[in-house]
């Protein structure tokens, strides 16, 4: 019988431990009432923006999409609408997050931007899967809105955190 084990280091457990705060984040927003369906602060958010700055792209991703995956299994919504509504937000946030993180953006200008991508991506998700119908462009300069609010209280809140650890960041490169 060949017996292999995985081998951890370092990266492997932050990974984990970054993904179980965010995960845990997530839980806990999901049980808040919302004014409109789709509309959540997107607290775990921060957690991404934080890894980014500390620990580079590649760990954003895998805390992020792990984030998703584990959350919606907790949840119950695993290949629901709601998994495919939080995936496509999730994947325009890292994409657009992808392409300005080398550019001289502040933390705030990138949870912005990955806000507001987010909210694209499960808009569009939504119109083009679940709700094909012209009228939901009606929502979208509210559900904009709200990605933009929501954007700048989660750059407070990751800026406030990273002041608060005052070490240097890694580079985001």
């Amino acid at each position: 019988m060949n017996n292999k084990t995985l081998k951890t280091d370092r990266h492997d457990l932050r990974i984990v431990w970054l993904t179980s705060l965010a995960i845990t984040i997530y839980v806990v927003e999901a049980t808040l009432p919302s004014p409109l369906p789709g509309v959540k602060p997107g607290l775990a958010n921060i957690v991404t923006l934080f890894t980014l700055y500390y620990f580079g792209f590649s760990s954003a991703v895998w805390v992020s999409l792990l984030r998703v995956l584990a959350g919606s299994l907790l949840l119950g919504t695993f290949l629901s609408p709601a998994f495919f509504l939080s995936l496509s937000g999730a994947c325009c946030s890292l994409l657009v997050l992808a392409l300005t993180r080398k550019l001289p953006l502040s933390l705030f200008g990138l949870s912005l931007l990955a806000s507001l991508a987010h909210m694209l991506g499960q808009f569009f998700t939504a119109y083009f899967l679940f709700i094909p119908h012209s009228g939901l462009f009606h929502l979208l300069p509210i559900l904009m809105t709200a990605a933009l609010v929501f954007g700048l209280v989660s750059g407070t809140i990751a800026h406030a955190t990273l002041k608060q650890l005052k070490t240097k960041p890694i580079s985001l490169s």
